[in-house]
C-alpha cells in the first residue's frame, strides 16, 4: 500500500497566503523525510479554498527540493490550460526528475476561471476529451498535429520527448480525476488510472472501480493492460492522527469548517448558475467518518478497509486539516512512523 499526502494549500481564516504556501511546501518536504510515497498538489484560482494556482509550478519546486518522493498534480485543470503547454511542462518535469512526476488532470468546474483564461464554458462542458487526447498524443508521439474543433495546428516536433528518459518509466504517468460515470468511461476507454475524490465513500469508489474495469475491457484493452492501469488508481481522503480518536476528530471539526465556508463560498460560476454548497460542519464530520481520522490503529484499520473494499492501494491524504504548520508537520511524521508500518 502506498500512502501519500494531498496538498490543497488551504487558506484558513486569519492566515496570510504566504503562510499557507509555506505550510504546503513544508508538509511536502516532511513527507519525504517521513518515508511517504508521494505528494499530490491541487490547483485553484481566485479562492482561498486553495491558494496554489499552478500545480505544475509547485511540483517543479518540490521535485527540486526532494530526491525520492513522487510528486503529482491532483489535479491540473485541463479546460483552463492548453494541452500542448501542459504536456511540454509534464515532459520537462518527467525528464529532469528522473521520472518522479505524475500528471493528474481533471475538468474542474464551471467557474469564472474559464472567462478569465479565455477558454470559455465549452472547454468545460464538451472540450475535455479532445484536450486530453491531444495531451496524450504529445506525451507518446515524436510529432503531433491537430485538426479538432478546439485545437488546430500543423505538425510540429515534440521537444523534449519524454521517451528519452533512460532510467525509469518511458512515458509520464497520467491519471484522470473522475466524479461521474461519464468521466469514469472516458478514463477507462484510454486505460488511464482514476483519482477518486475525498467526498466519496468506499461503496461509491468500489462501484466506480468496477465500472472502469468493465469499460476498459469493453474498449478492447487487454486484461494485463487493464490490471496494470488499475494498480494506479488513487483514492483521495483526509488523515489526522492523535493518541485518541476523539482528539483527532475534534482537531478537524474545530478548524476545517471555517476554511471550507470561506473557501467554497468564494467560488463564482462563469454563467451565473446556482451552486448547492455543502454544510461545512456536516461535511467535516462526514470526512472524519470516511477516512483515517483517529488513533494510529483506527486510522490504519480504516485505510486497510478502504483498500480491501475498493481494490485501491494508492492514497492521497489531506494532512493540513488543522491549519497549523507545526501540527501539520507532526501529523505527516506520525503517518510515516505510526500508520504506514501498520499497513504492511
Amino acid at each position: 500500500m502506498r500512502v501519500g499526502t494531498f496538498v490543497l494549500a488551504a487558506q484558513f481564516p486569519g492566515q496570510g497566503q504566504g503562510e499557507t504556501l509555506h505550510r504546503a511546501v513544508r508538509s511536502a518536504e516532511v513527507a519525504e523525510e517521513a518515508g511517504l510515497d508521494s505528494v499530490w498538489l491541487a490547483e485553484h484560482h481566485f479562492v482561498p479554498y486553495g491558494v496554489c494556482p499552478s500545480a505544475v509550478t509547485l511540483a517543479a519546486l518540490l521535485l527540486g527540493r526532494t530526491r525520492r518522493i513522487r510528486v503529482g498534480t491532483a489535479v491540473s485543470v485541463l479546460p483552463t490550460a492548453h494541452p500542448v503547454a501542459l504536456a511540454e511542462q509534464t515532459a520537462l518535469l518527467h525528464l529532469t526528475s528522473g521520472g518522479r512526476f505524475t500528471l493528474g488532470v481533471g475538468r474542474g468546474g464551471p467557474w469564472v476561471d474559464l472567462e478569465v483564461f479565455g477558454t470559455g464554458l465549452a472547454a468545460y462542458e464538451s472540450g475535455f476529451p479532445e484536450s486530453l487526447d491531444l495531451l496524450l498524443r504529445w506525451l507518446r508521439e515524436p510529432r503531433v498535429s491537430a485538426d479538432g474543433p478546439r485545437h488546430r495546428f500543423r505538425e510540429v516536433a515534440v521537444v523534449p520527448r519524454p521517451q528519452e528518459l533512460i532510467d525509469g518509466d518511458a512515458v509520464p504517468e497520467t491519471i484522470v480525476a473522475c466524479t461521474s460515470p461519464g468521466s469514469v468511461k472516458l478514463a477507462a476507454e484510454r486505460c488511464l488510472p482514476m483519482l477518486l475524490g475525498m467526498h466519496c465513500g468506499d461503496e461509491e469508489k468500489a462501484d466506480m472501480v468496477a465500472l472502469w474495469r468493465r469499460e476498459a475491457l469493453a474498449a478492447g484493452h487487454t486484461p494485463d493492460a487493464v490490471a496494470h492501469a488499475a494498480a494506479g488508481h488513487v483514492s483521495a481522503g483526509v488523515a489526522q492522527l492523535a493518541d485518541r480518536t476523539a482528539d483527532a476528530v475534534e482537531t478537524l471539526v474545530k478548524a476545517m469548517p471555517g476554511w471550507l465556508k470561506q473557501g467554497l463560498d468564494a467560488h463564482v460560476t462563469v454563467d451565473g448558475r446556482r451552486r448547492a454548497m455543502r454544510d461545512p460542519v456536516a461535511y467535516t464530520e462526514l470526512l472524519c467518518g470516511l477516512h483515517p481520522v483517529g488513533s494510529p490503529r483506527v486510522a490504519a484499520d480504516r485505510l486497510a478497509a478502504t483498500s480491501e473494499r475498493t481494490g485501491i492501494t494508492r492514497f492521497a491524504l489531506l494532512v493540513e486539516g488543522s491549519g497549523d504548520v507545526a501540527a501539520t508537520e507532526e501529523n505527516v511524521r506520525r503517518l510515516g512512523a505510526e500508520l504506514v508500518p501498520r499497513l504492511d
